[in-house]
């Protein structure tokens, strides 16, 4: 048991003291890429390597999503070389986040492998799907992504949102110089109690008396956390409570740091006319979807109608200030 505790405690001071490097230490560049930022590599408490980036964009996906993940590659999600360029260039990657069956190698995670072959646009985690482990996921999804990158933010979004990625660029980089900042549509939406029902909360209880309302935390359908709250859930993941909603999960782990919670308007966008407007008026926004549906109501249909109604410029992502 001592042991236990020490090698824990070993694990965190290291990637403490990895957190203070990357920090204060420049990194050398890998020969031969040219002087883009984000092409250097930092080696982790493991011995991996790890590459910059501006930020890791994941977007929450399931087996039977395919069409969704389509959608999405159509739209707002760049393709092949340009997805390539992007990390390049710019430092944001994009990679749809999925885990794997409760049967190893089944035919679904043969599909994925498939899928995978053909777009290479799939960060792959140790985590059996379920849609009552999305809180599990999540926490799954931060330690990958800070194993692999290190960024100066991580994002998790649905695979039925649109999002404009010059202005999700453009509005994380008004907050680089916060040490810890959660950035999203902030909300506080009822305890539910009662049973069978959507969003139902076991552990109510907790929440005081019936009728409460949760405590302030991003809507699940976008969100951001930067580089130190990533480590921080990375770190403690296996004493970090899930509860029965995944956004109320997150806003529970960092509620009681010393965070800057965001509210960002423009990650609560709804659907045309809503983001239409606001797209002409000058201000197209992060992210679009409906409330109704927590994303795009039949978003595979609807997609590319809102893209083309909201989208910003094509060049927005490639002249956005990083």
């Amino acid at each position: 048991m001592r042991e236990a505790v020490y090698n824990r405690s070993l694990d965190k001071e290291i990637l403490t003291l990895q957190m203070e490097l990357n920090t204060t230490q420049s990194t050398q560049e890998i020969a031969g890429h040219g002087s883009s930022p984000y092409i250097s590599v930092l080696a982790s408490h493991e011995g991996l390597l790890r590459q910059k980036a501006f930020v890791v964009i994941g977007i929450n996906t399931a087996f039977s999503s395919r069409k969704r993940r389509d959608s999405v590659r159509k739209t707002w999600m760049p393709q092949g070389a340009k997805l390539q360029q992007l990390e390049r260039e710019k430092g944001i990657v994009i990679r749809f986040t999925i885990g794997h069956s409760v049967t190893s190698r089944s035919i679904l995670d043969l599909a994925i492998d498939l899928e995978e072959s053909h777009h290479n646009d799939f960060l792959r985690l140790e985590h059996i799907e379920g849609y009552h482990e999305l809180s599990a996921k999540t926490k799954t999804f931060f330690s990958t992504a800070v194993a692999k990158w290190d960024a100066e933010f991580y994002v998790k979004v649905d695979d039925d949102v649109h999002v404009n990625l010059g202005m999700l660029a453009t509005t994380l980089a008004l907050h680089r110089l916060k040490p810890r900042v959660y950035i999203g549509c902030m909300k506080s939406g009822p305890v539910l109690a009662q049973k069978n029902v959507k969003y139902h909360e076991p552990e109510y209880w907790k929440f005081g008396e019936e009728g409460n309302k949760y405590f302030r935390h991003a809507s699940g359908q976008i969100y951001a956390i930067s580089r130190d709250l990533a480590t921080y859930i990375s770190v403690n993941q296996p004493i970090l409570h899930k509860y029965a909603n995944e956004d109320v999960s997150l806003g529970a782990w960092l509620i009681g740091l010393e965070v800057e919670h965001i509210n960002e308007h423009n990650m609560c966008c709804g659907t045309p006319p809503d983001c239409e407007w606001k797209a002409q008026a000058g201000k197209a926004c992060v992210a679009s979807y409906d409330w109704s549906c927590s994303g795009i109501c039949k978003s595979v249909e609807k997609i590319k109608d809102v893209h083309a109604r909201c989208r910003e410029g094509d060049d927005a992502v490639w002249s956005a200030l990083l």
